[in-house]
């Protein structure tokens, strides 16, 4: 069929199909895709719009955040105790946070499938079992190993520090064809070359007749008799998403895919009720770090993500390479009025590097005012006391490379540090809500399990009591992975769509 938007239709919706896909991110757009290609007819709403490709490389960051981000890239966890305020950055547009992402790839590790199988009830996750699914992910994403020439001065500043701490980088997965390496994959990709959902599965999706609708935003599954018979909600108007005429989509299975954040929302509105619904949510807490070089290094040449280190990985650390837009690292640097315009004019000199905890899982979904969660976050002891080892180990590593001083992500620094000063910092007795994190992995809120008591959906995603009903997005995912988590809900989503068709 085609990509339609409901934007400004004043008309009622009323649409009938086989399954209606609410979500049109990693795990929506491959379910709806994988059953369009086997001849059911489809229905993917959005409540996003559609932002072509050309239109990346004409609009300006604040532009992308708008249109492109959730609440302009500005939602954030509730603390709770001794955690930190974690920005939580989600995409709000046809093809999701796949839009937004660098486009890292990586399998679900070997480790984290012989967990879920022997600790989750999930026998079919095991490692062998799972790999016929990341095979065909990876195939229609195009996964390719990024060569080191793509790699930002950046990234290789602080590889030669980790060559001479003892561990080295390897080579990240990413989902693009022909990258030219221009550094803006968070505001979508101009150059086509980050084969999102939007390029790589929605198109085969409406080849073979489904319909995306942009502009809708759905408030309930529609029930009778236990069980799920469509959806129903609003379609958007104006620029803000004004909510207007109705939506109601009848179908004979609904996939829920709208992200942990708002998927187990979605499913209370309905009526479900479980008692791990909205619970455990994991985040992946990750920190950033910049340093000043004598030399110029402009680290937004390059691939935005390119090589990471497992080497701490027992500790519950990855260490991954990133290089957010110039605008916003200037926003972060250190100093009030002259002191921050001078940190700001040294950008040229500035690299960066991050990583992210493999943490526990101290999230809780509730419900808001309005249509809004509120998300509570309690970080466990354990996880508490990685932030300082990953906050040093970021700049142990910069200093080791020949950084003139580094910028810890620290709220109220007032100035870099030397190595000096680096060393005697006491990040172990700061306060959690000190620290600047970030994520973009919300995961685990509806999760599968072979136990009812302990799990909101089945092994193959489908609602614990509810027929026709089934999850496919990162809230299904049992456990923090320590790794991106892009293609592990898109090899989910696919045993989902698979045992779906039969």
């Amino acid at each position: 069929m085609s990509f339609e938007s409901a934007r400004d239709r004043t008309a009622p919706l009323t649409l009938s199909t086989d399954v209606v896909v609410v979500g049109s991110g990693a795990g929506g757009a491959t379910v709806a895709t994988e059953l369009a290609q086997s001849g059911w007819r489809v229905v993917v709403l959005e409540e996003g719009a559609r932002v072509d490709a050309t239109d990346h490389g004409r609009m300006r960051p604040s532009e992308s955040l708008r249109h492109v981000w959730r609440d302009g890239g500005f939602t954030a966890t509730i603390p709770v105790g001794d955690s930190p305020v974690i920005n939580v950055t989600m995409g709000k547009v046809v093809g999701g946070s796949s839009m937004v992402t660098g486009g890292v790839c990586f399998r679900t590790p070997d480790a984290v499938l012989d967990e879920w199988a022997r600790e989750h009830g999930l026998p079919e996750y095991a490692p062998a079992k799972m790999a016929p699914y990341f095979d065909h992910v990876e195939q229609h994403l195009r996964v390719e190993t990024v060569t080191p020439d793509r790699w930002s001065r950046s990234t290789h500043l602080f590889d030669e520090g980790a060559a001479k701490s003892g561990f080295r980088l390897k080579s990240l997965r990413r989902n693009t064809e022909g990258c030219q390496g221009c550094g803006q994959c968070n505001f979508g990709c101009p150059e086509k070359a980050k084969m999102s959902v939007d390029l790589s599965y929605l198109p085969r999706a409406v080849a073979k007749g489904a319909e995306v609708w942009s502009h809708c935003r759905v408030e309930k599954v529609r029930m009778r008799g236990g069980r799920a018979v469509g959806v129903e909600g609003r379609l958007l108007s104006g620029p803000n998403g004004r909510p207007g005429a109705k939506l109601i989509v009848h179908a004979k299975k609904v996939v829920l895919a709208c992200s942990a954040w708002y998927t187990p929302l979605l499913l209370r509105r309905s009526g479900v009720r479980h008692r791990a619904l909205g619970k455990r949510m994991t985040l992946h807490p990750g920190f950033r770090m910049l340093a000043r070089f004598d030399e110029e290094v402009e680290g937004w040449k390059g691939a935005m993500q390119s090589a990471f280190s497992d080497a701490f990985e027992e500790e519950g650390l990855t260490l991954v390479s990133l290089f957010i837009p110039v605008s916003v690292i200037g926003a972060t640097m250190p100093g009030i009025g002259p002191a921050h315009v001078r940190n700001a004019r040294r950008m040229r000199h500035i690299a960066m590097f991050g990583g992210m905890i493999h943490d526990e899982g101290g999230g809780v979904v509730m419900r808001g005012p309005g249509r809004e969660p509120f998300v509570r976050y309690r970080m466990a002891k354990r996880d508490r006391a990685r932030i300082p080892r990953i906050v040093r180990r970021l700049g142990e590593t910069f200093l080791a490379a020949g950084a003139r001083e580094v910028y810890p992500p620290v709220l109220g620094l007032e100035a870099g540090l030397d190595a000096d000063a680096f060393r005697r910092f006491d990040f172990e007795g700061l306060a959690a809500r000190r620290f600047e994190c970030s994520s973009q992995h919300p995961l685990g809120t509806a999760r599968i399990g072979g136990d009812e008591r302990q799990s909101v959906c089945d092994a193959d995603g489908r609602v614990w009591g509810v027929d026709g009903l089934h999850v496919a997005d990162g809230s299904v995912l049992p456990t923090s992975l320590g790794v991106n988590p892009q293609e592990s809900i898109m090899a989910v989503a696919t045993r989902i769509a698979w045992r779906m068709r039969g």
